[in-house]
């Protein structure tokens, strides 16, 4: 595959609640891993994204937030989708423990 192949999509979510249900579901494979969620200041917007795919092309899927992010981790139920910020792993085996990476 040549380099001019390869292209990246950006999808924006309305919510973060939707786009952690990509997150979810993409975890839930056996040929995946949970995605990182990142995040970053850019021209004066909080940014968190994912970036799925490696062959072919990339898909980056992310949320503006209102403000930047004050906790270190995501804590993601894997029943309900719902979700907390959290600043540390927890132990609830219903959830999986999303680390915020700060991108400068």
């Amino acid at each position: 595959m040549s380099q001019s192949e390869w292209f990246t999509t950006y999808l924006e979510y309305e919510n973060l609640k939707d786009m952690l249900n990509v997150m979810l579901y993409t975890s839930q494979s056996f040929m995946t891993i949970t995605p990182l969620l990142y995040y970053i200041t850019y021209h004066d917007k909080e940014i968190l994204f994912i970036h799925t795919g490696i062959v072919g092309g990339i898909v980056a899927h992310y949320h503006i937030l209102n403000e930047k992010p004050n906790k270190k981790f995501v804590e993601l139920d894997k029943m309900t989708g719902e979700f907390n910020f959290i600043n540390g792993v927890g132990t609830n085996p219903h959830s999986i423990y999303i680390p915020i990476v700060r991108l400068i």
